[in-house]
């Protein structure tokens, strides 16, 4: 909790108790369904809430702005990035039912009322968003073939309509093809912990 208020001093407390009820909520789920590494739940402020915030260091997301969560898992980035813009409306996907299950609880349980959750592939997914996010689920190519027409065209938001996607170490021939659209942004230029050395941000602009 320490590390989301020295990195995130804006957050107001409604924000903080929310987060600060994220602990025993993982905690609890993880003991029936392992939806997080055991080794990592006791990390879970640094290694799942942190680093899924680090889009927040990118872009702060204009009201009414869309955004989905691709393969959230556990529900990450999606469920922080959620609490930290209210106004922001995120639908969270994900093909494992129990993880959905999960996701689904503790969305209720925090009363996250701007998030939708949906067992869901990608490719089947009709609406289209202002961005899309995800954590490294598979090579960024192949992600980008799941979700490119899911973009919206209209701009709500100073950066361009695109993709953030949160991945670690040696990337550069999986973001060659895009070229210019492509801006990596390193974490440890946000963060000071031995965590965020090798992690990044990828993001790519629709144009």
């Amino acid at each position: 909790m320490e590390l989301i208020k020295k990195y995130f001093p804006e957050i107001n407390k409604v924000q903080m108790e929310k987060i600060d009820d994220m602990e025993s909520l993982y905690k609890d789920w993880n003991e029936k369904i392992n939806v997080i590494s055991r080794k990592d739940i006791g990390s879970l402020y640094e290694k799942h809430v942190l680093h899924s915030l680090s889009i927040a260091k990118v872009i702060k997301f204009s009201p009414g702005t869309k955004v989905m969560d691709v393969g959230t898992g556990g529900g990450f980035p999606g469920i922080p990035l959620s609490i930290l813009f209210p106004e922001t409306r995120f639908l969270l996907i994900d093909s494992v039912g129990k993880k959905i299950k999960v996701v689904k609880s503790v969305a209720e349980r925090l009363e996250l009322k701007n998030v939708e959750v949906r067992q869901q592939r990608a490719e089947a997914v009709c609406d289209h968003f202002d961005f899309i996010v995800s954590r490294a689920v598979t090579s960024f190519p192949v992600f980008v073939s799941w979700v490119k027409d899911k973009i919206a065209s209209k701009q709500k938001n100073k950066l361009g309509n695109g993709i953030f996607y949160l991945k670690g170490g040696d990337f550069e021939d999986e973001i060659k093809p895009f070229g210019g659209k492509v801006h990596v942004y390193n974490l440890q230029d946000f963060f000071e912990e031995e965590f965020f050395e090798t992690k990044k941000i990828i993001y790519l602009r629709q144009n």
